[in-house]
């Protein structure tokens, strides 16, 4: 079956133009993929007419092509983002645990990201500080400036189209805490955990804070379960892909934790490999192999070496490695997986 968007026939002419181009600009990192982008933007002469359309192409390409660029020198570091109302005021409980929860994390060795508005992320940035903070704002008619935190920091980014920012969240976010908040809060709830529960992003903790003694996520912890888990809407599995608790402190070991042996993942060809501070043993892999048998499609858990396709890429060249046939479906089983892994 043919794909619409496969690759037409190449254009040796425009092949070549766009090689001298990029070769006018003193070339630079991934050449080809570039040429490629070109490319696409030069169809748009003929494939799309109305002029708001390519208004969102040309935005959307020069904020993330300028986010990533922000990023860059800070890849190196793991990243907390912190969602929540925009309208907690300072005198709330919610804020003061985000205060301290952002001090924490970055004793604990990471950096924290934000909306950069008033309220919650305010909070979260006033705990990091803003040598440890980013800021992904957004235009909007109210609530459009940033913190006085961030405002005048150079890791501020300030977005027209939310797609943009959210994608931004997530690609360069290692972890995700959210506090009481309103609609956005929620959807960058469900968009994390959806993203995860579909492999389209990296399994991370997704932690949820409530307030001592507070009710905000229990409720809403109660309505998955009591609807979408007893509807058979989603897996039982899934409910491990949150964690819930009303102490900034248990926040801040949830996320540690995860990443005390565990560092990442990725598919080379239909190989799935889990890259790690340290190896489990024969014995261990042996007992992965039999509890998570239902997850394995074809290979069993054992242990690799670095593959050439991790070399290329300088993708973890110092990560201990095992590697199996992932089903590609049980993102909730796979995050058991990792805890095992981690608490070997």
């Amino acid at each position: 079956m043919n794909n619409k968007q496969d690759k037409p026939p190449v254009d040796p002419e425009l092949k070549r133009r766009v090689e001298e181009l990029i070769a006018f600009k003193g070339g630079g990192y991934n050449e080809d993929a570039v040429a490629d982008i070109i490319e696409n933007a030069l169809k748009l002469l003929v494939d799309v007419e109305d002029t708001g359309d390519v208004r969102v192409i040309q935005t959307a390409v020069r904020e993330l092509r300028y986010a990533y660029r922000l990023f860059a020198p800070y890849a190196d570091k793991r990243k907390v983002t912190i969602f929540g109302s925009a309208r907690t005021g300072p005198n709330k409980l919610e804020y003061q645990q985000a205060v301290e929860f952002g001090r924490k994390i970055v004793q604990a060795g990471f950096m924290v990201i934000t909306g950069a508005g008033p309220g919650i992320m305010q909070a979260g940035h006033e705990g990091a500080g803003p040598e440890n903070s980013f800021g992904a704002n957004i235009r909007l008619p109210w609530e459009q400036g940033a913190n006085p935190v961030i405002a005048q920091d150079k890791k501020l980014i300030t977005f027209k189209y939310f797609f943009t920012r959210k994608l931004t969240f997530i690609r360069h976010s290692d972890a995700i805490v959210l506090f009481p908040g309103g609609f956005g809060t929620m959807d960058e709830g469900y968009e994390a955990i959806t993203l995860m529960q579909t492999g389209k992003s990296q399994l991370m903790p997704l932690v949820l804070v409530d307030k001592p003694g507070g009710t905000y996520w229990k409720t809403w912890d109660k309505q998955v379960r009591e609807h979408l888990l007893r509807d058979a809407l989603i897996s039982p599995e899934d409910l491990n892909l949150y964690s819930i608790t009303d102490s900034a402190d248990e926040a801040v070991k949830i996320v540690t934790r995860f990443y005390r042996n565990y560092h990442s993942t990725r598919f080379v060809k239909d190989l799935f490999i889990i890259r790690l501070k340290h190896a489990p043993t024969e014995t261990a892999i042996e007992a992965l192999n039999e509890d998570f048998g239902d997850i394995i499609v074809g290979p069993p858990i054992k242990k690799i070496e670095l593959t050439p396709e991790e070399r290329e890429d300088k993708d973890c060249l110092d990560c201990e490695r095992i590697a199996f046939g992932f089903n590609r479906r049980d993102y909730g089983r796979l995050r058991e997986l990792v805890d095992v892994l981690n608490s070997l």
